[in-house]
């Protein structure tokens, strides 16, 4: 291997990055295509899934800003997708559930994003996208550990200049 043919790490963020950046774009083109916006199509993915949902355990899942999830649940509200419900165990909270017509949108938006999915991932042979699937994994594991002890070092360093 030449050395200008070497992955160097900045290289291989490179691609991961453009990858991402591509594949998210198709993603997001397929479940446009079902008539729903990102969050939305989120939100009734994880309700599909997990059954009855807080919107903040919602959040959670889907990883996007509370305002924005509160929105999403209006909207799908509004629709007659989804239905807000008292909480049996915390009556402060209200559970966020799919209605009859909302199930049937969620699975059959679900299906055929999986299908689209499945059609870009084809490229990959099984075995490529298991060996993709564990590099990726043991990365992302790494980034994570590295940026919580980085949080938890600036967040000790705040903390010895405020004393």
């Amino acid at each position: 291997m030449k050395k200008s043919d070497r992955i160097t790490a900045p290289r291989l963020w490179l691609v991961i990055t453009r990858s991402y950046r591509v594949l998210s774009l198709l993603a997001e083109q397929s479940i446009a295509n079902a008539g729903l916006g990102l969050t939305d199509f989120a939100a009734l993915e994880a309700l599909l899934h997990k059954g009855p949902l807080t919107i903040s355990q919602i959040q959670e899942k889907v990883l996007l800003a509370s305002g924005s999830m509160t929105a999403a649940v209006d909207r799908l509200e509004k629709l007659g997708l989804v239905v807000r419900k008292a909480s049996p165990s915390d009556r402060r909270a209200r559970v966020v559930e799919l209605t009859v017509e909302g199930k049937r949108l969620a699975a059959s938006c679900f299906e055929q994003h999986a299908k689209d999915l499945e059609a870009l991932m084809s490229a990959l042979s099984e075995k490529e996208m298991e060996q993709l699937y564990g590099s990726l994994k043991k990365l992302g594991l790494l980034a994570a550990e590295k940026l919580d002890e980085e949080q938890t070092r600036v967040r000790s360093s705040q903390e010895r200049a405020t004393k």
